[in-house]
């Protein structure tokens, strides 16, 4: 059978102050009154019913979780008692999975896109999940067509056509490049955004994480024996602490790329909109803008001869007014408000560590 993975877990720390510990970005309302785990859930309705969609994401967000997807069953949902990265999100669930069921292959996606149109996307699943019922030890990612040479962001090489439309075989996985480079690969037609994005059976990533990640993968099938026990809980948080914390690209991606393991490492052509809403800067491209540039998402305000701006509220009694302001955002919540230049918003993540040091996390 084939079901649905959702990773939402991540703080959004630099969507500080709106996102909180106990209220992550994946959580919050901001793309058009919905929350980016809501979309991410409906983009695979049409593809997975709801008792086939996972999410794995923090334990302690599990009624906020549950409360944005009413449709999916509560044993669906798999709460890590802290996070360990993407190798450990994507383990754990599929131990959890192959269990349920030895037959299961996985679409693992992100709650921390926008992806646009959802019909291309979802036919890019299907492509990849017929990909792995044609080679049953495929690993398969998907590659955004890029739309201009972004130094944040990892590259797929494409390789070799495969059997199936938009499907090749991947030749390398690149790190972060620098603006020539990264304008040099989208030029050549032959390199893809790494979109963080997977399809594979379950027992074909867990003999390959075995090889590559062999203590976790002990630790995963210790929580699976245990999973639907009254040994549940007890388990789980006896082991997944001592997980070591990695990357799935670091853990198995590149060196799967590279010729180790016995899995075919293979990419889905995905032509989408694919924006991580991951910075202030990155959701004003969600908002919609006023004659002067201004993304505003905010019931009172007032900008007076300000443009290029980036404005959120959520208090209706609360104005936020500027005079003659250019390239700044603006968050205001009923503890904290943020203001710093658009060019600075990568270091919100450094005041928000400032933040907890100084007022031992009660804005945090």
């Amino acid at each position: 059978m084939e079901y649905g993975l959702i990773m939402a877990g991540g703080s959004g720390t630099r969507l500080w102050p709106l996102s909180r510990g106990g209220k992550p970005k994946q959580l919050l309302p901001i793309v058009r009154g919905k929350s980016l785990l809501r979309l991410s859930f409906e983009r695979l309705l049409d593809v997975f019913p709801p008792e086939r969609i996972y999410i794995c994401t923090g334990a302690s967000f599990a009624d906020d979780i549950l409360a944005e997807v009413p449709e999916m069953p509560r044993e669906n949902l798999l709460g890590e008692p802290e996070g360990r990265d993407t190798a450990n999100a994507v383990g754990f669930p599929a131990a959890v999975l192959h269990k349920r069921d030895p037959e299961a292959v996985m679409a693992i996606v992100t709650a921390d896109h926008v992806i646009e149109p959802v019909d291309i996307f979802r036919d890019a699943i299907r492509v990849a999940l017929d990909v792995t019922r044609s080679l049953p030890n495929a690993l398969v990612t998907f590659g955004i067509v890029p739309t201009h040479g972004h130094t944040g962001l990892g590259y797929i090489h494409r390789g070799q056509p495969l059997g199936q439309k938009h499907a090749y075989r991947v030749q390398a996985f690149k790190e972060k490049p620098d603006k020539p480079t990264a304008d040099r690969y989208v030029e050549s037609g032959r390199y893809y955004w790494n979109s963080g994005m997977f399809v594979w059976r379950a027992d074909t990533v867990l003999s390959e994480l075995k090889a590559f990640l062999p203590k976790a993968h002990a630790g995963w099938m210790k929580i699976a024996d245990a999973w639907g026990t009254p040994r549940q809980q007890q388990v789980l948080q006896e082991v997944y602490p001592a997980l070591q914390r990695i990357s799935i690209d670091y853990a198995l991606m590149e060196p799967a790329s590279q010729g180790a393991g016995s899995g075919q490492v293979a990419t889905v052509e995905m032509p989408v909109q694919w924006l991580d809403v991951g910075s202030w800067p990155a959701l004003a491209d969600v908002l919609e803008t006023d004659h002067a540039d201004n993304a505003v998402d905010a019931p009172a305000c007032l900008l007076l001869d300000s443009d290029n701006n980036v404005v959120v509220s959520r208090n209706s009694q609360h104005l936020i007014a500027t005079i003659g302001l250019s390239d700044t955002i603006i968050v205001h919540t009923n503890d904290a408000t943020l203001i710093c230049p658009k060019s600075e918003a990568e270091r919100v993540k450094e005041l928000v560590g400032k933040i907890k040091e100084q007022f031992d996390g009660q804005y945090d």
